[in-house]
């Protein structure tokens, strides 16, 4: 932590890629702000409790770190100050309850398939509710899909080309199942064969990027032991499954199994990432044009790199003609469970990122994540427009079906 604030030289190339200073304005609200507030909290010059609602106030997006001359490791810094407070913080009875809700079920696909079940039959008492409570039902689909089971291999169609695992997650489960069941098909598809390990689970990152880092490994040591040791990688269809789980060697460090931990992360793969390196067998594509905006998810562009990857599995559908947006690296809001921590930030920087996208008059939207995927139909909805919004192995799967 200490190598990381003594980086930082304060020059504030970070300011313009900071979406919080971007909407508010205040220094302390910007990377370099936040790690003097962090560096006087740490030297005891000022305390926790004053420095904390700006620290709240990050989304975690990494777009500073990228954009840092000085090779910041902002991301390793936030999240080792959060996991170090979090331990000490003591919230009010509201607060301490939603967070408490938020880590007992989101990680859990079956506690919060039944939460969502019962938060979708309160969601007209919103607006009587506290913020947080009410942004996690404003949230929910008005039904939630049924699941998609997957077998345990899927086999690959055609000539071998490649075997992995298919790492579930937690809340896409209940959410958008139908992602991890097209990204399946269309590795399938590509000659890959797919196995799909019964007792995997949540990796732990919904939990790493709020600071709880204890229940964080417990949540990555039950999936060690379940995915084979013998594939080509381990997939990920969400962004912040990807980026969490490239932070284990430093969740795990002084830990029994940071070998382990480190083993698994340099497996894991994002699911656009590996199919681009595996090369795309061509799709029948759509009958007519599509214009399509793919929005970059923060934890796969600025976290992990990754952009040319999806936009090149796009460019090789037939009827397909991707768009550019303003801002496209800006954050929507989503960020974790930020729209449910800070529901007024992100609804402003997820309307910016809404009215970006309607600028240019897209079919459909495509994204990598489902927080980003979730994000953009609530607020796209609330405006009264109902623009499809589809994770990228969706889209894929139907290019693969042919359909019109």
């Amino acid at each position: 932590m200490a190598t990381a604030i003594e980086k930082c030289v304060h020059c504030g190339f970070c300011l313009a890629a900071c979406p919080t200073y971007n909407l508010l304005g205040e220094e302390m609200d910007s990377p370099r702000g936040r790690i003097y507030l962090m560096k006087n909290v740490l030297e005891e010059r000022l305390t926790a409790k004053d420095a904390q609602p700006y620290i709240d106030r990050c989304l975690g997006c990494m777009a500073c770190v990228p954009a840092c001359p000085s090779g910041v490791e902002y991301g390793d810094l936030l999240v080792s100050y959060r996991g170090l407070q979090e331990a000490e913080r003591r919230r009010p009875p509201l607060d301490a309850l939603a967070r408490k809700l938020v880590m007992e079920t989101l990680p859990y696909p079956k506690r919060f398939r039944l939460a969502a079940q019962t938060g979708a039959l309160g969601s007209a008492l919103s607006g009587a509710l506290p913020a947080a409570f009410a942004s996690m039902l404003n949230l929910l689909p008005d039904e939630l899909p049924p699941p998609l089971p997957l077998p345990a291999v899927l086999p690959a169609q055609g000539e071998r080309r490649g075997k992995v695992a298919l790492l579930p997650g937690c809340v896409q489960q209940v959410l958008a199942p139908a992602i991890n069941y097209a990204a399946a098909q269309v590795l399938a598809a590509n000659g890959v064969e797919v196995h799909n390990p019964p007792g995997a689970g949540c990796c732990g990152s919904i939990l790493l990027h709020i600071g709880a880092e204890e229940k964080a490994r417990d949540l990555a040591r039950r999936n060690f032991m379940q995915f084979p040791d013998d594939v080509d990688a381990i997939i990920t269809t969400a962004a912040g499954c990807g980026s969490g789980i490239n932070d284990y060697e430093l969740l795990f460090k002084g830990q029994d199994d940071i070998e382990r931990a480190t083993a698994f992360s340099n497996a894991v793969m994002d699911f656009s990432a590996y199919l681009a390196t595996l090369g795309l067998r061509e799709p029948a594509g759509f009958d007519s044009e599509r214009r399509v905006v793919y929005q970059d998810a923060c934890h796969l562009l600025h976290a992990q790199g990754i952009q040319g990857e999806p936009r090149a599995l796009l460019n090789q559908i037939p009827n397909l003609r991707p768009l550019s947006i303003a801002d496209a690296g800006m954050c929507c809001g989503s960020a974790g469970t930020y729209n449910i921590d800070q529901p007024t930030i992100a609804a402003e920087l997820g309307r910016r990122k809404v009215n970006s996208i309607l600028a240019v008059e897209p079919d459909l939207v495509v994204s990598g994540n489902i927080g980003c995927i979730t994000q953009l139909r609530q607020l796209l909805a609330r405006q009264g427009y109902h623009l499809p919004v589809v994770h990228i192995a969706e889209l894929l799967w139907q290019a693969y079906n042919g359909e019109p």
